[in-house]
């Protein structure tokens, strides 16, 4: 990371403000949100930080002069969170990638329930009839057989994610799912060996298979409003005829449009920049815009908005805005901000999240010692 020039990817306001948007991965709950942000405003000059869930990517404004970008990548790093410049359509082969791994660990903990449940089923049963304690203690080691290899699998997504939290000194939601499963994994196997009656590798095992349904099903969701964001982005015109002095057209990127120059529009092409027109009539698809799904006819003097159809004659455009500041820009910069804006609700659930852990860890523990400080044997706390 530190060999990249990240001076390219900030943008910087008339009035000093700089903003840089950062890809982030190792971000899967809302305490994560909040560790990131705490971070990340910690740094002197840094004025705000606020992470996009939906698209796995943080916002960072500070005034010019006052950070060093590099420096927001670092602090990022100790924290545990590895972090790129953020490029539009860059992460949709990585998510497609995150998606086939939580399938997969799904696929195998579904299997793996079903056929310990069978196992589990039985043992309730027999528990209450005639079972043998050594056709008991078969079902429990096969059990034991199934859950442990399909843990150690389907268990990776938080395993992975816990061990890297704890690496920087900090909890997440995957921490005390992980002690969860490998403590109810540690005692069923105890259980298991002094041929007790119970055991709990379908506890794991089901825990596991439901919370990376929940996973599967928000990635799931999240990649459609991706999908969704992308398309106002991917409607706009790429590529336009850029009129020559001369003349002549020559296809140019949208991006390469200055103020005053003119291009050419033919019917079923997207308009590339915002404009007026100069020369032709047409109508023009402006539902990418306004919503408004029957045609606007457009004369000379006209004004014209990027990624807007034309639909009937050529125009000629004079642009009189540059690539990144058009209106469909400032719609799709609107709709970031609105990803990213937190009612008082979600920001008091975001505060409950950052307790969440610590306080679900120490119960735990005062629930043991009491136990203890009771009498009970050290297993049975």
């Amino acid at each position: 990371m530190s060999a990249v020039d990240l001076s390219h990817y900030v943008t910087a306001g008339d009035d000093g403000a700089c903003h840089l948007d950062l890809a982030v991965e190792g971000i899967h709950c809302a305490g994560c949100i909040g560790a990131i942000e705490r971070r990340l405003s910690a740094i002197p000059g840094v004025t705000e930080a606020r992470v996009n869930f939906t698209l796995r990517r943080v916002g960072i404004d500070w005034r010019q002069g006052a950070v060093e970008p590099a420096t927001l990548v670092e602090a990022l790093d100790k924290g545990g969170f590895r972090a790129r410049p953020f490029a539009t359509g860059a992460g949709e082969a990585e998510s497609d990638a995150e998606m086939k791994r939580l399938l997969r660990a799904l696929a195998v903990a579904g299997f793996a329930a079903m056929n310990i449940m069978l196992l589990s089923v039985s043992v309730w049963a027999g528990n209450l009839t005639d079972i043998t304690p050594e056709t008991r203690d078969l079902f429990h080691w096969l059990s034991a057989l199934i859950a442990l290899p399909a843990v150690a699998y389907a268990g990776r997504p938080f395993f992975a994610s816990a061990w890297t939290a704890l690496k920087a000194r900090r909890t997440n939601m995957d921490v005390p799912i992980s002690i969860g499963v490998l403590l109810a994994l540690g005692v069923s196997l105890y259980e298991t060996a002094i041929s007790a009656e119970h055991a709990y590798f379908d506890s794991a095992i089901m825990l596991l298979f439901f919370l990376l349904a929940g996973r599967t099903l928000d990635q799931a969701m999240r990649r459609r409003t991706r999908t969704m964001a992308g398309n106002l982005a991917a409607l706009k015109g790429e590529t336009a005829e850029l009129i020559q002095p001369d003349g002549s057209t020559r296809t140019v990127p949208a991006a390469a449009i200055h103020v005053g120059r003119s291009i050419l529009v033919q019917p079923g092409q997207r308009i590339a920049a915002d404009g007026s027109i100069t020369a032709g009539t047409s109508s023009v698809d402006e539902s990418l815009i306004t919503g408004e799904t029957a045609p606007r006819a457009v004369r000379l003097g006209d004004p014209v908005y990027a990624g807007t159809l034309n639909l009937a004659g050529a125009l000629t455009v004079k642009a009189t805005a540059l690539s990144g500041e058009s209106l469909v820009d400032e719609v799709q910069r609107l709709l970031d901000k609105a990803t990213e804006a937190r009612s008082r609700r979600v920001k008091l659930a975001d505060r409950a999240a950052r307790l969440y852990a610590p306080v679900v860890h120490l119960t735990a523990l005062l629930a043991a010692i009491g136990w203890l400080v009771a009498g009970a044997g050290i297993h049975q706390a």
